[in-house]
């Protein structure tokens, strides 16, 4: 962090990607378990202790489970700040990476402070939807320094003609869209956080069959990405986030009809949470993948004062 090279930063930036999914399941698991009031405060789990403690209306488990996640946030808080200072004593000092790595500590503050909004509604569906979706915006800044840190600054370069990524800008808005309709599935569902919160007033059929339609839309449109690449003779990285992306909807769609006709389990609920941040991860994958912005450039070397001439000696 303190003397940072591309690769410490490229690393730092992954860890930063790892980071939220991890808050994502720890969330899931929050939801499942019916832990979201576990602890009914905010900042403080009850109204006296910062930490879980013994409460007649809430179990110590459900109190432990919604407090890791809290602790979950402060993780991903101290990475983002480990990636900002890194960005900052980066030399040659790149000002797009500073301003990606910026974002990331900001952006988890306002997700603390969605999170504490969503405690003191008692899990407003709205609220809870608004604290998922936050992660997932997060991953763009993550994603986008992961991906800057390891290419240099030269003019992008098209790899691909201006059809497939318009196809692939589509895709991205696509996948954002199956995932706002996953988080309305579930604030409409079972697992909306606790047995007494409200959930949405949707029926629980359309709104899952609105859901499944987005997502054969985004396989329609992985296909139509992956056949344009093929035909153009578009480079081999560019085909291989495409068909890593293909791979992980296929997944994901076994996944999320599984859990339909099986009665929304809670083990396949977190699979399903975890198949959608890492598609959406995918698909930023390889919409950077379609253009080229060259090595990255070396530290110019510190330069190396000239030998001083001897004084000469007195006879």
């Amino acid at each position: 962090m303190w003397r940072p090279t591309p690769g410490s930063l490229r690393l730092l930036a992954l860890l930063g990607v790892i980071g939220n999914v991890l808050i994502v399941l720890s969330g899931g698991a929050v939801r499942v378990t019916k832990s979201g009031l576990g602890c009914p405060e905010w900042p403080r789990c009850t109204g006296d202790s910062l930490v879980p403690t013994h409460s007649p209306d809430h179990h110590v488990l459900n109190m432990s489970i919604e407090f890791g996640n809290r602790m979950v946030t402060f993780l991903v808080l101290a990475i983002g700040i480990l990636v900002f200072v890194a960005a900052l004593r980066l030399r040659p000092r790149r000002r797009e990476l500073v301003w990606w790595a910026l974002a990331q500590p900001m952006s988890v503050v306002a997700q603390a402070i969605i999170g504490g909004i969503v405690v003191l509604t008692k899990l407003h569906p709205t609220a809870v939807s608004l604290h998922f979706l936050v992660s997932p915006a997060l991953l763009v800044f993550c994603v986008a320094l992961w991906v800057r840190a390891g290419e240099g600054d030269a003019p992008p370069r098209r790899l691909a003609g201006p059809w497939t990524r318009g196809l692939a800008a589509v895709l991205l808005v696509s996948c954002a869209a199956v995932l706002v309709a996953g988080t309305v599935v579930t604030g409409t569902g079972p697992h909306a956080g606790d047995a007494e919160s409200r959930r949405y007033g949707f029926n629980i059929t359309d709104v899952a069959r609105i859901h499944g339609e987005l997502a054969w839309l985004t396989i329609a449109l992985t296909a139509a990405v992956i056949i344009a690449l093929y035909r153009t003779g578009a480079p081999a990285a560019a085909k291989r986030r495409a068909n890593e992306l293909a791979a992980l909807i296929v997944i994901q769609g076994a996944i999320g009809y599984t859990q339909y006709f099986l009665g929304v389990p809670a083990g396949l609920v977190l699979l399903h949470m975890l198949g959608a941040v890492l598609m959406w991860i995918a698909a930023f994958r390889l919409f950077f993948a379609l253009r080229d912005r060259g090595p990255v450039l070396a530290a110019a070397p510190a330069p190396v004062a000239p030998p001083q001439a001897e004084a000469p000696q007195p006879a």
